[in-house]
């Protein structure tokens, strides 16, 4: 089918489905939406006209952008519009969930309609993540078109990670991954492509004195060193995405001895890394409802783990725009101080995980 033919019968059944949504202070966003599971809602008419929007985002890459909400009901003239940049290239990406949470809910939507429209939008999808693999198992943030820092292997908002963890959902088969919803020798390329990505993450980790310890947020895709990204995003080592890579290579069903070695290495660099005695309260001095966020002593607080560490003598910092660490929040701009999560107590989930992980083990 041409690609104008498609889009005409896109924006006829886009439109069509429109009425049945009304503007409400009530209604669920994208992400919302997109975290569903109830099987009866998406053969609810909602449903539908959400599914069509989502369709319309749809780029002929196969991928969609990011930071939309998909869920918010549009006019024909909306729609009109988003259907006149589907030829775009440069914005399909895997950036905070994006292609990945559309690919969930077409499967949903098909597993509930059988609508082929679904499918074969989930198919296009799925070609669209192995195409943005690279031969030694990474990904970019965004592809087929992309500039400066995109390039990198990005780890950053868990981006590769929710790409494998899509994909060997797929590979797997479970709902609502299976029936027809792939044919023929997919689920072989995506077993392959699964496997490359751990080797690439393997290959990624950052050692010191020839111990593994954790992850940047982006790396080089030729050297696998830690790359920069934004000008406060510098190489580092990075606590919160490194959370998401552990937690992925414990759920691996037959963990070699590179992966416990992998794992081992991160828990302790993670234990190594953890903040005590320090507390974040938002608060309001001035009386603004813009509250701002400050660093307290406290020695009953819970660990708490910066965002990132320098990767010379792997100490927490802070950065503003004018890409200068700092030891302390209080030494940054308020816009950077309330526009970035810079501490994260994520870490402490993966200490039972771990435990239990190792004692499986040894079984």
């Amino acid at each position: 089918m041409k690609i104008s033919k498609y889009i005409l019968c896109l924006l006829i059944s886009v439109v069509s489905v429109m009425s049945v949504a009304a503007e409400s202070p009530n209604r669920l966003k994208w992400r919302q939406v997109a975290k569903i599971t109830d099987r009866d809602f998406f053969k609810t008419l909602e449903a539908e006209r959400i599914a069509r929007q989502v369709l319309a985002y749809q780029r002929v890459t196969g991928g969609w952008p990011k930071n939309i909400d998909m869920a918010r009901p549009m006019s024909a003239d909306e729609i009109a519009e988003v259907v006149s940049e589907k030829l775009r290239r440069d914005d399909s990406t895997t950036d905070n969930k994006a292609t990945t949470m559309e690919m969930r809910y077409m499967a949903q939507m098909y597993e509930a309609t059988g609508d082929t429209a679904y499918r074969d939008a989930f198919r296009r999808g799925v070609e669209f993540l192995l195409s943005g693999q690279y031969p030694n198992g990474g990904w970019p943030q965004f592809w087929p078109d992309m500039r400066d820092y995109q390039e990198h292997i990005t780890y950053n908002d868990d981006a590769m990670v929710n790409t494998m963890l899509v994909l060997r959902d797929v590979m797997l088969g479970e709902s609502p991954f299976g029936g027809d919803l792939v044919e023929g020798n997919l689920r072989s390329r995506l077993d392959d492509s699964f496997k490359r990505g751990v080797e690439c993450i393997l290959a990624t980790q950052i050692m010191v004195d020839g111990e593994p310890t954790v992850w940047c947020q982006q790396h080089y895709k030729d050297t696998y060193l830690p790359a920069p990204a934004r000008s406060y995003e510098l190489p580092s080592f990075c606590s919160s995405e490194s959370v998401s890579i552990v937690r992925l290579l414990m759920g691996l069903s037959d963990p070699d001895e590179r992966v416990i070695r992998a794992v081992d290495g991160a828990m302790k660099w993670f234990d190594k890394a953890k903040i005590v005695g320090l507390r974040l309260e938002h608060r309001d001095e001035y009386g603004s409802s813009d509250a701002d966020l400050y660093e307290v002593e406290d020695p009953d607080a819970k660990p708490i783990w910066s965002r990132f560490y320098d990767l010379d003598k792997c100490e927490p910092y802070v950065c503003d725009r004018d890409g200068v660490p700092h030891r302390h929040i209080s030494e940054i701009g308020h816009e950077r101080r309330k526009g970035y999560s810079w501490f994260t107590y994520s870490p402490a989930e993966l200490y039972p995980l771990y435990e239990e992980w190792k004692s499986k083990l040894c079984k």
